[in-house]
């Protein structure tokens, strides 16, 4: 068998030197880039859609100081603004936090600014103020303004004087989220460390995937920061690519090394083994990389800026893990020879011993026969089983996450829950930008002015409502807090209001005037609309060219749509587990959430493209080695019994990789990332166990040969290597391998013949 995997390999066997010196002077040379380029993250501008890209527009051309917006709320149960215990208070606040460092720009509720900072019921006072400078600056600038607050509230036991805003937001989100993220990427590491080492008995061997794979890792990173000045990247983009990396990286290495020792266990010599491991297992690496490539590349159609950051990401790491596990794993195995099986673990080494050259795969080989014996009723029962649990995804809701709901028990979360109750959507107003040619002309002002009246009217929008001038006086920023959290069906009905009925009927009315709404509220708006739009066409796209990569690899018809077919029941009863844990509460409390009633606005279409792109790897790998057995003679039922047994352990692992990194960030505080670690441990689960060890035998048990079905018109197809056979019509007589001598009949069965040899006769 003669493929561009196999040459891969040959080449990098006989080169080796070339191929891991290579390598590390790639990886080192790449990872360098982190520290000579800093990356370019998206503007607001840029991360933003709809009408919020509008507005986020003009503000970035206004000439506006970056500064942060902070509010420290002063509360008493029993005394009211106007007592003057309580008006003492708010001065001893205002003047100590006038005289500290970075504070701008400061309004309190005694001084002319201060209408609307006192709450309806009179109990609550605002003092706001700004802090200049970029979101790192202000995030290491509050923290006197942060430590002065503390000392007014030990000063006053009596009341409630606490802080919230952008830049103590960041700060202390920073400190526990953030280092809850490091955390759990640290844990990634070992804990793949000890599956692999249960899987292999040996400690040099369970090394490589994982050495490789983050090698692969480290170099993406170098490789994003020097990309993101062409696609600035995102937060979450150094994330995605450790948590994709790690998993296709140790895939695609455990795929390849299995089949080695495989080979070496059943008789070949290392040689030779290792020339069959690239032809085969390094073919399936090479399809599967590519077809989670084609599948990651949807979601630069999703017309989001962060998820096309997020793309080109993951595209890079697959790519880069891809191009390591063809050459420089090749090139170590040549190299290390037996040695790969030092530090054996003494009882794991002889537990797993019996099984090396056999294709047997323990509980999988006994679920297989049962399987194989009553396959229709077995592919009914698993399809039920996997529909029942895409049940609830028919009540799917989703919405942007923001402050509320973050975890309650953080303190800045419980001020911005006393500053949310006191003065609703003041702590995240919607941010109306106007761009006209003299903002303070009087037709202007008359006009913001009565959009302010007719806002705080209608009962859904309230005080304290704010307008700011750029030094140019060409745009102007009104603040308008909006009802509800932010982000649920009241803020959205006034964001509607806002934008539908007020604007139109004030600022829409000025001559050579821009008017766009941003803010939480409006930008989650505007994110899940654009949503709504663009997921038919990415998930067209990369159901499309998954198809047509499927049929060019297997010269079937057949095998991509059921293998689309069973992608999408597996990501189907993902989104049923996630609506019935964090929409009904199934189980929530183990995990340690309360039911938010919705998931993450960009999580389903996020979990579709990952979860189709991973499962591909698992799918292509099994059906590789099933069609590996067709093309040596094997009947359909023969070769597909044969090609999951000796695959099932393999499968096993990887998956149990992939579960356990993400069972780790399911562990984490954010509930973004609880979802996200939820949909993915599940989706692979299920598609390791319930797919690839019983629907997926079932269906090719009942197919057969229909299974190879390839219509006449298109044979015209190109084959990706030498030594297929063509589509054998259905009913007709295969002949059966005979072992070669001196070659035991499992390792002749299992084989691909040498170079220049029939696999037909």
């Amino acid at each position: 068998m003669d493929n561009l995997a196999a040459r891969a390999g040959r080449w990098s066997a006989e080169h080796w030197k070339t191929a891991v010196i290579g390598w590390i002077v790639f990886v080192v040379a790449a990872f360098s880039l982190t520290v000579f380029l800093q990356s370019r993250d998206l503007t607001s501008a840029e991360a933003s859609t709809g009408n919020s890209k509008v507005a986020e527009e003009i503000i970035a051309g206004a000439g506006f100081p970056e500064h942060a917006g902070e509010s420290v709320i002063v509360q008493h149960p029993g005394l009211r603004a106007d007592d003057p215990a309580f008006v003492a208070v708010v001065r001893d606040v205002t003047s100590r936090l006038g005289a500290t460092a970075n504070v701008e720009d400061l309004q309190a509720p005694t001084g002319p600014g201060g209408k609307g900072l006192i709450s309806k019921d009179g109990h609550s006072a605002l003092v706001t103020f700004q802090v200049p400078g970029s979101d790192s600056q202000t995030s290491k600038r509050i923290e006197p303004v942060m430590a002065e607050v503390r000392t007014l509230q030990r000063a006053n036991p009596g009341y409630a004087i606490e802080e919230f805003g952008d830049a103590s937001a960041n700060h202390e989100l920073d400190d526990t989220i953030g280092a809850d993220l490091r955390r759990a990427e640290q844990l990634s590491l070992p804990v793949t460390l000890l599956v692999l080492v249960v899987a292999f008995g040996a400690l040099v061997a369970a090394s490589i995937p994982v050495v490789l794979a983050f090698t692969a890792v480290l170099a993406t990173f170098g490789l994003s920061a020097l990309t993101s000045h062409l696609l600035p990247g995102d937060d979450v983009t150094n994330s995605v690519i450790l948590l994709i990396g790690m998993a296709v990286g140790v895939d695609y290495s455990l795929f390849y090394l299995r089949r080695e020792r495989e080979e070496v266990a059943a008789g070949r010599d290392h040689r030779g083994a290792l020339r069959i491991a690239a032809a085969t297992s390094g073919q399936a690496v090479l399809i599967s990389g590519a077809t989670v490539i084609v599948a990651m590349a949807g979601m630069l159609l999703a017309g989001d800026a962060t998820f096309s950051s997020i793309a080109v990401a993951t595209m890079s790491v697959v790519l880069v893990t891809m191009v390591g596990s063809l050459t420089v794993l090749p090139a170590l195995l040549s190299k290390l020879g037996n040695r790969v099986e030092r530090g054996r673990i003494p009882w794991l080494g002889k537990r797993l011993e019996p099984r090396r050259g056999r294709h047997q795969a323990g509980v999988w080989s006994r679920i297989l026969d049962r399987v194989l014996r009553r396959p229709l009723l077995s592919a009914v029962s698993a399809t039920v089983v996997l529909l029942l649990l895409a049940v609830p995804a028919l009540g799917l809701r989703t919405k942007t996450t923001g402050l509320a709901d973050l975890p309650r028990d953080l303190p800045i979360i419980k001020t911005y829950q006393r500053i949310q109750a006191a003065f609703p959507g003041s702590s995240v107003p919607a941010v109306v930008a106007l761009r006209a040619p003299d903002v303070t002309a009087p037709p202007v002002r008359a006009a913001i002015d009565e959009l302010h009246r007719r806002a705080v009217a209608t009962g859904q929008m309230s005080e304290p409502v704010q307008v700011q001038v750029n030094p140019s006086k060409t745009v102007a920023l009104i603040d308008v807090p909006l009802r509800g959290d932010g982000e649920n069906a009241t803020s959205m009905r006034a964001l509607e209001t806002l934008r539908g009925e007020i604007i139109p009927a004030t600022l829409g009315r000025l001559d050579g005037a821009r008017v766009g709404v941003t803010g939480d509220t409006a930008g989650s708006r505007d994110f899940s609309q654009l949503l709504r739009e663009r997921s038919p066409l990415v998930f067209a796209f990369v159901l499309g060219l998954a198809f047509l990569l499927l049929l060019v690899t297997f010269r079937s018809i057949v095998i991509p749509l059921k293998s689309i077919l069973l992608n999408l029941l597996s990501v189907a009863a993902s989104y049923g587990v996630l609506v019935g844990v964090f929409q009904h509460g199934w189980g929530a409390s183990l995990i340690g959430v309360e039911p938010g009633g919705s998931i993450t606005s960009w999580l389903p279409l996020f979990l579709f493209v990952v979860l189709f792109g991973l499962s591909m790897d698992y799918h292509i790998f099994i059906l590789s080695r099933i069609k590996e057995l067709l093309d040596r003679g094997e009947p359909t039922g023969r070769a597909v019994e044969r090609g999951i047994k000796a695959t099932a352990g393999t499968v096993t692992s990887a998956a149990v990789v992939m579960v356990a990194v993400f069972a780790i960030f399911a562990g984490l505080r954010l509930i973004d990332l609880k979802q996200l670690g939820i949909g993915l441990a599940v989706a692979v689960l299920l598609d390791a166990t319930v797919i690839r060890g019983v629907l997926l035998p079932a269906a090719m048990a009942l197919l057969g040969e229909w299974n190879w079905y390839l219509p006449s018109w298109l044979r015209w197809l190109p084959r990706l290597h030498r030594g297929e056979r063509s589509p054998v019509p259905a009913g007709a007589p295969r002949p059966v391998a005979t072992a070669a001598p001196g070659v035991p009949a499992t390792a002749a069965n299992s084989l691909p013949a040498p170079e220049g040899t029939s696999h037909t006769g």
